[in-house]
């Protein structure tokens, strides 16, 4: 599971939890800050937020990770850019609960860059959107095979195991990592 998060004065935080079949963590990486400079905004245009999140955050993410994953999920959308750099299937999980909101206690120094709000300004993926038990999954399109890899990995995961919760727990996990350095 890989997420991004929002300082509102360090920048893009991102966050990489490895579970077992039991939900329980392997692995757990988070990246530095990362934040662009005015040039590379004007320069990458509408590709900053795919190049940002899916060569500089996620790629970076899975190169400190002990263990390769078998699949990989995420809430935010740029995130898939990692797919053409890994041999890893990857999914868009079509989280319920897409809001602008911090988790409960934050101090609302961060926040998620998955709402409304984050309809970005970014070249869209082209998608290929299915259904998987309750869940709504997305993969690119250029790699529409991940599907059928995706959902036969799933088979082994408990039929009421919730993928939109990790990525609460690694966004947690950030804000709490945050904290502990000040």
């Amino acid at each position: 599971f890989l997420t991004v998060c929002r300082h509102r004065e360090l920048g893009l935080f991102g966050g990489l939890l490895l579970l077992n079949q039991g939900g329980r963590p392997l692995e757990f990486h988070c990246t530095a800050p990362v934040k662009p400079n005015r040039a590379q905004e004007i320069l990458y245009g509408p590709t900053l937020e795919p190049y940002l999140y899916g060569e500089q955050i996620a790629h970076t993410l899975l190169g400190k990770a002990k263990t390769t994953p078998g699949l990989l999920f995420t809430d935010r959308e740029p995130v898939l850019a990692v797919r053409e750099l890994v041999d890893i299937p990857v999914a868009l999980v079509e989280c319920e609960s897409r809001t602008d909101e911090s988790p409960e206690g934050s101090d609302g120094e961060f926040r998620r860059v998955d709402g409304p709000h984050a309809q970005a300004a970014g070249t869209p993926h082209l998608l290929t959107s299915f259904q998987y038990g309750r869940h709504g999954l997305s993969v690119a399109r250029s790699h529409a095979a991940d599907q059928a890899a995706i959902e036969r990995r799933c088979q082994t995961l408990a039929a009421d195991f919730d993928l939109s919760e990790p990525f609460t727990r690694i966004r947690e996990a950030i804000q709490e990592a945050q904290r502990a350095s000040r």
